[in-house]
């Protein structure tokens, strides 16, 4: 019975700690805002892997200029669920390591975990984002997100 256990352990650590190396950031498109605390997002993905699989993270961005968890934030609070129902999350915590020429220490980063849920969601989804690197942000595949196309609004910070 331990070593079924310790196996397993061992098999959980590991998958967290996958030799994985990010490209930094990728971004070539503007990112926009509903307001200071909401990305506008425009556009779906068509990965179904998209910010559900840790070895493809949402890059929100944001070590350089201290507003990773802001950033975090605002992506989240863009989702709404399948019929555009409203989105609640929670944060699992940090995980798997992975190297960026962002990084703070020894090129390295973790990614943050979070679980989402809606009203008539059957189970809690994992969405996976990075804080270090900044890459075009989508919808995942199955979600929606706000849309406030009229206007939209530039954080005041700067």
């Amino acid at each position: 019975m331990n070593k079924v256990f310790l196996f397993v352990l061992i098999l959980l650590l590991s998958s967290c700690f996958l030799k994985r190396k990010g490209v930094g950031d990728t971004r070539t498109v503007d990112v926009k805002y509903i307001d200071n605390y909401t990305y506008l997002l425009q556009s779906y993905s068509d990965d179904p892997t998209y910010g559900y699989n840790m070895l493809n993270p949402v890059k929100v961005g944001g070590i350089k200029d201290m507003s990773g968890p802001l950033n975090q934030r605002r992506f989240l609070n863009a989702l709404l669920g399948p019929e555009g129902q409203p989105i609640y999350f929670f944060r699992y915590g940090s995980c798997c390591a992975f190297e960026t020429p962002n990084g703070f220490m020894n090129n390295k980063g973790l990614l943050d975990r979070y679980g989402l849920f809606w009203e008539g969601s059957k189970d809690t989804i994992s969405i996976y984002l990075n804080m270090y690197d900044k890459g075009n942000l989508k919808i995942p595949v199955g979600l929606n997100a706000k849309k406030n196309i009229d206007f939209f609004k530039y954080p005041d910070s700067k």
